[in-house]
């Protein structure tokens, strides 16, 4: 079964390891299945493809997926890497906030 996740699609994010460490890119798509995530611009190949009738074919770039433990949420105060915890507010509602700053993170 597949593990929740503190990333969540929309979200800025840093990768910590990799030949992009230190890149900052917002997720376009989680895969918690495989406890990956699309960021844009990272983990950036060159695929060659066919042509079909709806693509023309060619050299394309594109994002592959990215392990979620290299990955971590961008702190809405100052950018720099946090961890992501949770609070209650006081109208009840559970929000996630970045541990670094106390700021809530939105989505």
């Amino acid at each position: 079964m597949a593990t929740k996740h503190r990333i969540k699609k929309g979200d800025k994010v840093i990768v910590l390891a990799g030949r992009d460490r230190g890149r900052e890119g917002e997720v376009l798509k989680m895969l918690p299945d495989e406890d990956r995530a699309i960021v844009n611009g990272i983990n950036m190949v060159r695929r060659h493809t066919r042509p079909s009738p709806q693509d023309p074919g060619g050299i394309v770039d594109k994002e592959l997926p990215i392990h979620v433990s290299n990955l971590a949420v961008a702190d809405p105060k100052d950018g720099k890497a946090t961890k992501v915890g949770f609070k209650r507010l006081e109208d009840g509602r559970k929000v996630r906030v970045a541990r670094r700053s106390g700021e809530v993170i939105d989505t």
